[in-house]
């Protein structure tokens, strides 16, 4: 799976999560660059990811992305397995 790919993906999840079909994320997106982006939309977020790649992020993971690049790193990775 190409970067592009994850990223298409990722858009659509996150127009989907906060209901929001001018949302685009790139890899330096935070949780300061979208208004609803709170702690629960954050597992939401988690939770609507896990399921459009079909993996599960370990709390680790979880805890240590700073930015939506984290997140494709990490898939990226995985999918590469």
């Amino acid at each position: 799976m190409t970067k592009e790919e994850i990223f298409e993906r990722l858009n659509n999840v996150f127009r989907d999560v906060f209901d929001d079909e001018e949302i685009t994320v790139d890899e330096n997106t935070t949780s300061d660059d979208i208004e609803d982006w709170d702690s629960l939309e954050h597992i939401n977020l988690i939770v609507a990811v896990e399921s459009e790649f079909g993996m599960k992020f370990n709390m680790n993971e979880v805890t240590t992305m700073k930015n939506v690049g984290d997140m494709a790193k990490i898939i990226s990775e995985r999918a590469s397995k």
